[in-house]
This record gives C-alpha cells, sequence and structure tokens, in this order.
C-alpha cells in the first residue's frame, strides 16, 4: 500500500515538474516574442496546451502587432518632417517629453559643432550648452514662452546668437509625452553688424562733438566780446576754427569715401596701368612737397609685372595715405621704401617700409579698423580722421587683393597690399 502510494505520488511530481518545465518554456518563448516583436505562434508553445495560454498568446500578439504598427507610424512621422525640414536653411530640432533628440537636420551642424555627430538619441543639454535655452524649452511645453526668444550660445571663443522658435507638437505612438518642435535662426551676423553700426555711429558723433565744439566756442567768443577782443587774438581764433573746419571736411569726405566704396556700385573704373609709371609720378610728386623735407623717399620697382589692370585714382589714393601716415609718424631723417614685387604668377606685392618708431603688437590687429588710432591725442592733433587705413583696405579689396602690416616697436613699420595680375587686362 505504502509502495502503491509513493509511485502515485512520484508520477503527479512527474507530471507537475513537466507542466512547470514547459510552462517557463512558454514564457521564455512569449518574453522574446516581446522583444524581437514577433508573433507567437502555437507550436513555439511546446506542452503548454489549454484555453488559457492560447488566449495569452492571441494577446501578446495582438499587442506586438500594434506596438509595431505605432513604431511604423512615428518612424514615418520623422521620415516625414525629416525629408520636409531637412533643406531648410534654419536648424531645425525636435524633442521628446524628456529631452531626448528626436530629429537635427543639418543646418543645425553649422550652428553647434557637437551637432555634427551623431546626435539623435542623445539629450539636449550634452549638445546645446545654454541654460537659457533649457528655460525656453521649459516655458514652451508650459505655453508660457514668447514666440520669439533671443539666445546666445557660447562655445570657447566662439559666441553665436539664434532666434529661437518654439511649439509643441502631438506624436503618435509615442509615451514620452508631447514633443517639442523648436525653429532656430541664426542671426549672429545681424548682431554683429548692428554693433558695428552702433560702434560707428558712436565714433561719428564722437569725432564730430571734438571740433564742432571748438568752433562753437570761438565763434561765440567772437560774437559776444568781438569789440573787447584783441585783433591777434581774432586772427588766433578764427585761424582755430579755420583748422577745425578743415577737420571737419575732411572727416565728412572720407566718410563719403567708405561710404561710396562699400556700396553696390563703389565707382570702379578699371584700365591696363603701367605701375612703375604711376609710383614713379607719385613719388615725383611728393620729393616736391614740404612734408617730405629731410626724409629719405625711395622707389624700387619690380621690372617684371607689367601692366595691371586697376583704376589709377583709388590706387593712387592707397599710395597717398600710406605714405601721408609714414610721413606724419616718423622722425625727420629717416628712410621710407615704397616697393613692388611679383610673388609667383598671379599677385605683385606693393610694401611700404619706414624705419620709424614702430607700432606696438597690440595694436597691429586694429590697424584697418574705422577711427582706430594707436596715438589718439597725436591723430587728432595731426588732423588724422582714422578712416584712411579703412579707406585703403577697402579699395585694395575692391580689387581683389589683400592688406597686412608688419612691425616692431624700434625697428619701423611695412604695410603691404596685393593687387592681382589679370591676363589680357581683363578684370
Amino acid at each position: 500500500m505504502f509502495i502503491a502510494l509513493t509511485f502515485v505520488l512520484a508520477l503527479a511530481l512527474g507530471v507537475a515538474l513537466i507542466k512547470i518545465i514547459s510552462h517557463r518554456r512558454a514564457v521564455r518563448a512569449l518574453q522574446q516574442a516581446i522583444l524581437k516583436k514577433q508573433p507567437l505562434l502555437s507550436e513555439d508553445l511546446p506542452g503548454a496546451a489549454g484555453p488559457a495560454w492560447e488566449q495569452l498568446r492571441i494577446a501578446g500578439n495582438e499587442l506586438i502587432i500594434e506596438v509595431a504598427q505605432l513604431q511604423q507610424q512615428r518612424t514615418g512621422q520623422l521620415a516625414q518632417l525629416e525629408a520636409t525640414l531637412g533643406s531648410l536653411q534654419e536648424a531645425v530640432l525636435i524633442v521628446d517629453a524628456s529631452n531626448y533628440i528626436l530629429l537635427a537636420n543639418k543646418a543645425l551642424q553649422a550652428i553647434s559643432p557637437r551637432a555634427a555627430t551623431q546626435i539623435i538619441g542623445h539629450r539636449l543639454e550634452l549638445v546645446l550648452h545654454s541654460s537659457e535655452f533649457l528655460n525656453y524649452v521649459e516655458s514652451v511645453r508650459l505655453g508660457k514662452a514668447l514666440p520669439q526668444h533671443e539666445v546666445e550660445f557660447v562655445e570657447g571663443a566662439r559666441t553665436t546668437w539664434l532666434e529661437v522658435t518654439g511649439t509643441t507638437i502631438q506624436s503618435q505612438g509615442s509615451s514620452r509625452g508631447p514633443w517639442t518642435l523648436f525653429v532656430l535662426h541664426d542671426i549672429t551676423k545681424q548682431k554683429k553688424l548692428e554693433a558695428v553700426r552702433k560702434d560707428f555711429v558712436a565714433n561719428v558723433s564722437h569725432e564730430l562733438r571734438t571740433p564742432l565744439s571748438v568752433i562753437k566756442g570761438y565763434v561765440e567768443t567772437l560774437v559776444d566780446g568781438h569789440p573787447d577782443i584783441p585783433a591777434a587774438d581774432q586772427e588766433r581764433f578764427l585761424k582755430t576754427i579755420q583748422r577745425h573746419t578743415e577737420r571737419l571736411n575732411s572727416l565728412l569726405e572720407e566718410l563719403l569715401v567708405l561710404s561710396r566704396l562699400e556700396s553696390i556700385n563703389p565707382g570702379l573704373h578699371r584700365e591696363q596701368v603701367d605701375l612703375r609709371a604711376l609710383l614713379t609720378s607719385i613719388i615725383d610728386d611728393y620729393h616736391g612737397r614740404p612734408a617730405t623735407a629731410g626724409q629719405h623717399l625711395e622707389l624700387t620697382v619690380d621690372p617684371t609685372h607689367g601692366i595691371l589692370f586697376v583704376d589709377p585714382l583709388k590706387i593712387t589714393q592707397v599710395i597717398e595715405n600710406l605714405l601721408d601716415n609714414a610721413l606724419k609718424y616718423t622722425p625727420k631723417g629717416s628712410h621710407i621704401h615704397l616697393s613692388t614685387r611679383m610673388q609667383g604668377l598671379g599677385e605683385v606685392i606693393v610694401t611700404l617700409r619706414d624705419n620709424g618708431p614702430g607700432i606696438p603688437a597690440e595694436d597691429l590687429p586694429h590697424l584697418f579698423e574705422r577711427f582706430y588710432r594707436v596715438d589718439k591725442g597725436r591723430g587728432r592733433e595731426s588732423g588724422g580722421t582714422g578712416l584712411g587705413l579703412s579707406i585703403v583696405k577697402h579699395i585694395v579689396q575692391l580689387h581683389g587683393g589683400r592688406v597686412w602690416v608688419e612691425s616692431k616697436l624700434g625697428e619701423g613699420t611695412a604695410f603691404s597690399f596685393s593687387l592681382p595680375v589679370r591676363a589680357n587686362g581683363q578684370g
């Protein structure tokens, strides 16, 4: 009796163990099907017979198919957005509710170097480092953001200004809440131009204020106390007024020249010019001027460059501006040497070198900026407007050349510019 009972229990335990192993295999099969998103067939559930397992298999398959369809819709939605927005010049960025990047078009790469790598699936904070932008992202999600918002991005020495617009969009098949779409327009150039404009207005106002104040003061003195002012003082006042009036006139003329050079039609009149003859005539003219008395002015011309196709009046203006600077800032007895040389077959290099006091290294990058002076006080006293070298730069660039300066304190200064050589006199 005991043996029979033991056999029955052993048999029951064996059947139960077989069912447990079968159920475990079925669970693993169902788990793998869900992970691989592949429907489960009846034959994939060995030993798991019964209506309960069949219902579980059918329900699991329905979920797998539904998830696959939603994923396909989501992928299609992103692909459609990427195809639509990918060719836009503005940067487009889409993130989910957890700030994971779902889409970023090519224009974003020009804004952020980090965006040049594969950033899809990365968190937004790792790509665009700006607390201001992240705060704007949250404001958009809460519906409290302004329609447009300017954000500054700083990466090392690089600063980028963006005008950002954001909105939430509903997504199909996303379990992470609605997506947020951002359009980022690069306004860095506009910001720089605005800064240049403000600086220009401030500089012009400053340059005009000094001579106008002097003229106004002397005129008021002459008007109010004319009978009591000695004749010698009156003459001195009038000469001061004349000097500052001429300075104002020079400033306005050079501003007009810059304005024309920067306009759509800068008035460049090219013609075939013998550079040797042009430079020789300029140097001969300067030899007869009082300003060159006591200075050693020399000319060396490379005979191989021949005829150039340039605007002779504007090139003359470039040479004269450089010569005037050299004569103004070098002491009597200095050597000023104008020379030309061919560089390859493509351009002529013109250099004006002096052995004057030189220019500090920190001033060299700014010399061609408007109104920039190395010695502010001396520049105004000598009648300089601070626009001459800026005019030089614009004229040379209009000819397709470049301009630069080399200098060391106590060793003199060399201003150089290039002129392209055109074949057959073509500009």
